[in-house]
Protein backbone atom coordinates (compact mmCIF):
# COMPACT_ATOMS: atom_id res chain seq x y z
CA UNK A 1 0.00 0.00 0.00
CA UNK A 2 2.78 2.46 0.91
CA UNK A 3 4.57 1.98 -2.42
CA UNK A 4 1.37 2.27 -4.43
CA UNK A 5 0.57 5.65 -2.87
CA UNK A 6 4.00 7.14 -3.59
CA UNK A 7 3.27 8.35 -7.12
CA UNK A 8 5.48 5.54 -8.54
CA UNK A 9 5.28 6.62 -12.21
CA UNK A 10 4.90 9.82 -14.29
CA UNK A 11 1.34 10.96 -15.04
CA UNK A 12 -0.02 13.18 -17.82
CA UNK A 13 -3.29 15.05 -18.41
CA UNK A 14 -4.84 18.01 -20.19
CA UNK A 15 -6.64 20.81 -18.37
CA UNK A 16 -9.42 22.15 -20.58
CA UNK A 17 -10.01 24.85 -17.98
CA UNK A 18 -8.96 25.52 -14.41
CA UNK A 19 -10.68 28.12 -12.23
CA UNK A 20 -8.64 28.89 -9.10
CA UNK A 21 -10.18 30.81 -6.20
CA UNK A 22 -7.62 31.85 -3.59
CA UNK A 23 -8.75 32.73 -0.07
CA UNK A 24 -6.72 34.61 2.54
CA UNK A 25 -6.70 33.55 6.19
CA UNK A 26 -4.62 34.41 9.27
CA UNK A 27 -1.52 32.18 9.29
CA UNK A 28 -2.44 30.75 12.66
CA UNK A 29 -5.57 29.21 11.18
CA UNK A 30 -3.62 27.09 8.70
CA UNK A 31 -0.23 26.31 10.25
CA UNK A 32 -1.72 23.74 12.63
CA UNK A 33 -3.01 21.77 9.63
CA UNK A 34 0.44 21.31 8.13
CA UNK A 35 2.59 18.33 9.05
CA UNK A 36 6.18 19.10 9.98
CA UNK A 37 8.38 20.32 8.41
CA UNK A 38 6.03 22.12 5.98
CA UNK A 39 5.67 25.86 6.47
CA UNK A 40 3.10 28.31 5.20
CA UNK A 41 3.85 30.30 2.08
CA UNK A 42 2.62 33.70 3.25
CA UNK A 43 2.20 37.18 1.81
CA UNK A 44 4.06 39.81 3.88
CA UNK A 45 3.95 37.35 6.81
CA UNK A 46 0.36 38.46 7.39
CA UNK A 47 -1.74 36.29 5.13
CA UNK A 48 -1.79 32.55 4.42
CA UNK A 49 -3.80 31.07 1.58
CA UNK A 50 -6.13 28.23 0.68
CA UNK A 51 -6.76 27.65 -3.02
CA UNK A 52 -9.89 26.02 -4.39
CA UNK A 53 -9.17 24.75 -7.90
CA UNK A 54 -12.05 23.67 -10.14
CA UNK A 55 -10.58 21.81 -13.08
CA UNK A 56 -12.10 20.21 -16.16
CA UNK A 57 -9.55 17.45 -16.70
CA UNK A 58 -9.08 15.31 -19.80
CA UNK A 59 -7.06 12.17 -20.49
CA UNK A 60 -5.47 11.64 -17.06
CA UNK A 61 -3.28 8.53 -17.36
CA UNK A 62 0.20 7.13 -16.76
CA UNK A 63 2.43 9.04 -19.17
CA UNK A 64 3.41 5.86 -20.97
CA UNK A 65 -0.21 5.35 -22.09
CA UNK A 66 -1.89 7.05 -25.09
CA UNK A 67 -4.21 9.96 -24.32
CA UNK A 68 -7.37 8.20 -25.55
CA UNK A 69 -7.06 5.69 -22.71
CA UNK A 70 -7.07 8.43 -20.08
CA UNK A 71 -9.82 9.42 -17.65
CA UNK A 72 -11.97 12.54 -18.18
CA UNK A 73 -13.48 14.14 -15.07
CA UNK A 74 -14.12 17.33 -13.12
CA UNK A 75 -11.91 17.96 -10.10
CA UNK A 76 -12.28 20.26 -7.13
CA UNK A 77 -9.07 20.47 -5.10
CA UNK A 78 -8.63 22.23 -1.76
CA UNK A 79 -4.98 23.10 -1.09
CA UNK A 80 -2.78 25.18 1.23
CA UNK A 81 0.15 27.17 -0.18
CA UNK A 82 3.29 25.87 1.51
CA UNK A 83 7.09 25.79 1.50
CA UNK A 84 9.46 22.92 2.18
CA UNK A 85 13.23 22.83 2.68
CA UNK A 86 14.48 19.70 0.93
CA UNK A 87 17.62 17.68 1.61
CA UNK A 88 19.49 19.55 -1.14
CA UNK A 89 19.03 22.77 0.81
CA UNK A 90 16.46 24.27 -1.58
CA UNK A 91 13.28 26.01 -0.48
CA UNK A 92 10.46 24.64 -2.60
CA UNK A 93 7.09 26.32 -3.08
CA UNK A 94 4.19 23.94 -3.34
CA UNK A 95 0.78 22.77 -2.22
CA UNK A 96 -0.49 20.60 0.61
CA UNK A 97 -3.77 18.97 -0.37
CA UNK A 98 -6.54 18.93 2.21
CA UNK A 99 -9.30 17.32 0.18
CA UNK A 100 -10.29 16.43 -3.38
CA UNK A 101 -13.70 16.02 -5.02
CA UNK A 102 -14.65 14.62 -8.42
CA UNK A 103 -17.73 13.80 -10.45
CA UNK A 104 -16.15 10.53 -11.58
CA UNK A 105 -16.73 7.34 -9.60
CA UNK A 106 -13.65 5.80 -11.22
CA UNK A 107 -11.46 8.77 -10.33
CA UNK A 108 -12.65 8.78 -6.72
CA UNK A 109 -11.78 5.09 -6.43
CA UNK A 110 -8.41 5.30 -8.18
CA UNK A 111 -7.52 8.57 -6.49
CA UNK A 112 -7.89 7.06 -3.04
CA UNK A 113 -6.12 3.88 -4.15
CA UNK A 114 -3.09 5.68 -5.59
CA UNK A 115 -2.81 8.93 -3.58
CA UNK A 116 -3.33 10.49 -0.16
CA UNK A 117 -5.49 13.27 -1.62
CA UNK A 118 -8.76 12.30 0.12
CA UNK A 119 -11.13 11.94 -2.84
CA UNK A 120 -14.91 11.94 -2.60
CA UNK A 121 -17.54 11.86 -5.33
CA UNK A 122 -19.83 14.84 -5.93
CA UNK A 123 -22.29 16.07 -8.53
CA UNK A 124 -21.21 18.91 -10.85
CA UNK A 125 -23.12 21.12 -13.26
CA UNK A 126 -21.41 23.58 -15.63
CA UNK A 127 -22.51 26.31 -18.02
CA UNK A 128 -20.06 28.25 -20.17
CA UNK A 129 -20.46 31.05 -22.70
CA UNK A 130 -17.99 33.41 -24.34
CA UNK A 131 -18.30 35.83 -21.40
CA UNK A 132 -19.35 33.78 -18.38
CA UNK A 133 -18.70 30.53 -16.56
CA UNK A 134 -20.97 28.98 -13.95
CA UNK A 135 -20.26 25.83 -11.94
CA UNK A 136 -22.32 24.34 -9.15
CA UNK A 137 -22.84 21.16 -7.16
CA UNK A 138 -26.21 20.07 -5.81
CA UNK A 139 -24.55 17.54 -3.52
CA UNK A 140 -22.12 20.07 -2.00
CA UNK A 141 -24.32 23.18 -2.35
CA UNK A 142 -21.52 25.24 -3.85
CA UNK A 143 -22.03 27.70 -6.68
CA UNK A 144 -19.63 30.00 -8.50
CA UNK A 145 -20.26 32.41 -11.36
CA UNK A 146 -17.43 34.34 -12.99
CA UNK A 147 -17.21 36.79 -15.84
CA UNK A 148 -14.35 36.80 -18.31
CA UNK A 149 -13.50 40.50 -18.12
CA UNK A 150 -10.73 42.44 -19.85
CA UNK A 151 -9.44 44.17 -16.69
CA UNK A 152 -11.48 43.13 -13.64
CA UNK A 153 -11.02 44.67 -10.21
CA UNK A 154 -9.53 42.62 -7.42
CA UNK A 155 -12.11 41.14 -5.03
CA UNK A 156 -13.14 43.51 -2.21
CA UNK A 157 -10.83 43.13 0.78
CA UNK A 158 -8.10 41.33 -1.16
CA UNK A 159 -4.69 41.69 0.53
CA UNK A 160 -3.06 42.17 -2.86
CA UNK A 161 -2.43 45.62 -4.31
CA UNK A 162 -2.61 44.41 -7.91
CA UNK A 163 -2.99 41.31 -10.07
CA UNK A 164 0.78 40.93 -10.38
CA UNK A 165 1.03 40.29 -6.65
CA UNK A 166 -1.99 38.01 -6.78
CA UNK A 167 -0.52 35.89 -9.56
CA UNK A 168 2.12 34.52 -7.15
CA UNK A 169 -0.71 32.64 -5.48
CA UNK A 170 -2.65 31.63 -8.58
CA UNK A 171 -1.58 27.97 -8.35
CA UNK A 172 -0.88 25.27 -9.11
CA UNK A 173 2.66 25.54 -7.83
CA UNK A 174 5.52 23.35 -9.06
CA UNK A 175 5.39 20.86 -6.19
CA UNK A 176 2.83 18.90 -4.19
CA UNK A 177 3.83 17.66 -0.74
CA UNK A 178 2.46 14.65 1.15
CA UNK A 179 3.63 13.69 4.62
CA UNK A 180 3.89 9.91 5.06
CA UNK A 181 3.33 9.63 8.79
CA UNK A 182 3.78 5.84 8.90
CA UNK A 183 7.38 6.09 7.71
CA UNK A 184 8.16 9.72 8.64
CA UNK A 185 8.90 10.68 5.06
CA UNK A 186 7.95 13.50 2.71
CA UNK A 187 6.62 12.63 -0.74
CA UNK A 188 7.41 15.35 -3.30
CA UNK A 189 5.70 15.34 -6.68
CA UNK A 190 6.85 17.87 -9.27
CA UNK A 191 4.37 19.10 -11.87
CA UNK A 192 5.19 20.52 -15.29
CA UNK A 193 2.89 22.65 -17.41
CA UNK A 194 2.72 24.36 -20.79
CA UNK A 195 0.83 27.44 -22.03
CA UNK A 196 0.44 28.67 -18.45
CA UNK A 197 -1.09 32.15 -18.79
CA UNK A 198 -3.50 32.80 -15.91
CA UNK A 199 -5.98 35.58 -16.55
CA UNK A 200 -7.98 37.26 -13.79
CA UNK A 201 -11.75 36.94 -13.77
CA UNK A 202 -14.53 38.80 -11.98
CA UNK A 203 -16.45 36.71 -9.44
CA UNK A 204 -20.12 37.66 -9.72
CA UNK A 205 -21.52 35.19 -7.19
CA UNK A 206 -19.96 32.70 -4.81
CA UNK A 207 -21.35 30.19 -2.33
CA UNK A 208 -18.84 27.75 -0.82
CA UNK A 209 -20.12 25.93 2.28
CA UNK A 210 -16.81 24.06 2.51
CA UNK A 211 -15.27 27.15 4.12
CA UNK A 212 -17.86 27.14 6.89
CA UNK A 213 -17.43 23.41 7.43
CA UNK A 214 -13.74 24.09 7.98
CA UNK A 215 -14.54 26.89 10.42
CA UNK A 216 -13.46 29.66 8.06
CA UNK A 217 -16.63 31.60 7.17
CA UNK A 218 -14.57 34.81 7.42
CA UNK A 219 -12.02 33.76 4.77
CA UNK A 220 -11.43 36.59 2.29
CA UNK A 221 -11.53 35.96 -1.45
CA UNK A 222 -8.12 37.25 -2.52
CA UNK A 223 -8.09 36.46 -6.24
CA UNK A 224 -9.70 34.46 -9.02
CA UNK A 225 -7.88 33.23 -12.12
CA UNK A 226 -8.70 31.05 -15.11
CA UNK A 227 -6.29 29.12 -17.31
CA UNK A 228 -7.28 27.14 -20.39
CA UNK A 229 -5.89 24.47 -22.69
CA UNK A 230 -2.99 23.36 -20.49
CA UNK A 231 -0.93 20.21 -21.15
CA UNK A 232 0.13 19.05 -17.67
CA UNK A 233 2.33 16.27 -16.33
CA UNK A 234 3.70 15.06 -13.02
CA UNK A 235 7.06 13.41 -12.51
CA UNK A 236 7.55 10.24 -10.53
CA UNK A 237 7.39 11.04 -6.83
CA UNK A 238 10.54 11.62 -4.79
CA UNK A 239 10.61 10.48 -1.16
CA UNK A 240 12.82 12.07 1.49
CA UNK A 241 13.34 10.62 4.96
CA UNK A 242 12.85 13.38 7.52
CA UNK A 243 15.44 14.07 10.16
CA UNK A 244 14.22 13.69 13.74
CA UNK A 245 14.86 17.35 14.59
CA UNK A 246 12.47 18.44 11.82
CA UNK A 247 9.53 16.51 13.26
Amino acid sequence: MHLRKRHPFPVSAHFNQSLVLTFALPPGELQTLLPPPLELDTFNNEHAFVAVAMVQTKSLRPSIMPAFLGNDFFLVGYRIFTRYGNQAGKRLRGLYILESQTDSRQMALLGNLMTHYNYSRISVQQEKTADHYHVSSASESFEVSVRYAEDPALPPGSPFANWKEARRFAGPLPFTFTYLAETREMLIVEGRRQNWQPRPVAVESLTLPWLEKRGWPYATLASAFVVENIPYSWKKGVVETLEAEKL
